[in-house]
């Protein structure tokens, strides 16, 4: 089609200089030259071609947009349908494992099921949003009336304009025969019809060219902002899908890591419950120093260590841990018990919650105290 119209306009360029040398050909006046070579006309002409290509444009790019978006909700099913599977089959898994050595693997394929399940009802809704808020628009838009009113219109305007270019050259012809036959009233009434249908077909195709130029130029406007509000709501439905879908995502990464942490970690100390109770603290010179328990404390150097298991006291002469502190500590006896301070507290705690460490950043020796 496009070849089409292109040869069109290459034809009729040819046939205007045709024309023009018809025109000079008969000594033409005023009606085939002003014709051609009208200013406002020519504008008006030019401005049409213009209008015609942009809106032609605008209307193959609506169309692939609405066949890109097509096509995307046509696969994008096929991919709701194929997860909504894997969803279903996962969480049949997690109901009905009978695994020996644990549950987690159970937990962790419900927890990827549900999570699937939301993220395919996620793209299902973007699915919507795009047929509703995208492909519908344009696609009535491309087939509606007012491009295809405008259209009609320019195609009329171009088919006055070849007629007229044709009755001027008609009028100089008229001309022609009455300089050869002067007197001859049939030659002189004919050429006052050709010229009065000359000035008629002008007139018109003056105002049709104002009617088709605006009915282009709104089509046109209309055209640019629609489409632009399609990108816009298309690129909106699209981060809040992705959005959604990250949300989703990391919640289940966070479901799945903590257990794969939780049978991953090593199991805690426990204190045994034959173990014990810590040693008394008695003030001496307003210092608490620990005693000896029942003669067999291990007297030794200073270190610091590293708590590896939380510890929550159950006494006055007991001291709470947290994970990742460090302790000085100061004493440790054979019966399970050592004795150090943490963050300015003093203390009795089991001595397998901690670690030895002989390096240690200075930042954290000074939290120590």
């Amino acid at each position: 089609m496009e070849a089409i119209r292109k040869q069109a306009t290459r034809l009729r360029e040819q046939v205007a200089r045709q024309q023009q040398a018809v025109l000079k050909q008969f000594g033409a006046g005023g009606y085939g030259g002003n014709l051609v070579t009208d200013e406002a006309e020519l504008v008006q002409h030019q401005k049409l071609e213009k209008l015609y290509i942009s809106t032609r444009a605008g209307k193959h790019y609506q169309r692939d947009i609405v066949r890109g978006v097509e096509g995307y909700i046509v696969t994008g099913s096929k991919q709701v349908e194929i997860g909504t599977k894997l969803s279903e089959d996962s969480r049949k898994y997690g109901a009905e494992n009978t695994c020996t050595s644990g549950s987690t693997l159970s937990r962790a394929s419900l927890s990827y099921g549900r999570a699937r399940a939301q993220m395919e009802k996620e793209r299902g809704n973007l699915l919507k949003a795009l047929g509703t808020q995208v492909a519908e628009p344009l696609r009535a838009m491309v087939m509606g009336a007012p491009l295809e009113d405008a259209r009609h219109l320019a195609q009329r305007y171009d088919r006055m304009r070849q007629e007229a270019e044709a009755q001027a050259i008609e009028v100089s012809k008229r001309q022609a025969k009455v300089r050869e036959t002067p007197g001859n009233s049939d030659n002189v009434m004919k050429l006052e019809a050709a010229e009065a249908k000359l000035q008629d077909l002008k007139s018109n195709m003056g105002i049709l060219g104002k009617e088709a130029a605006a009915a282009m130029a709104a089509v046109e406007a209309q055209q640019q902002r629609l489409t632009l509000q399609r990108l816009i709501a298309m690129v909106e439905a699209e981060r809040t899908y992705h959005q959604r879908i990250l949300q989703i995502l990391d919640q289940l990464e966070g479901e799945m890591v903590s257990e794969r942490q939780r049978i991953e970690a090593p199991p805690s100390p426990t204190v045994d419950n034959s173990m014990p109770p810590p040693p008394p603290y008695e003030e001496v010179n307003g210092i608490y120093a620990s005693q000896t328990h029942n003669g067999l404390s291990d007297s030794m150097d200073y270190f610091l260590g590293e708590v590896l298991f939380t510890y929550q006291a159950v006494s006055d002469v007991e001291l709470s841990l947290s994970v990742g502190d460090y302790v000085v500590v100061r004493k440790v006896t054979n019966n399970g018990w050592a004795e150090g301070e943490c963050k300015g507290k003093a203390g009795w705690f089991p001595f397998g919650y901690i670690e030895r460490r002989e390096r240690v950043l200075a930042s954290k020796v000074a939290e120590v105290f």
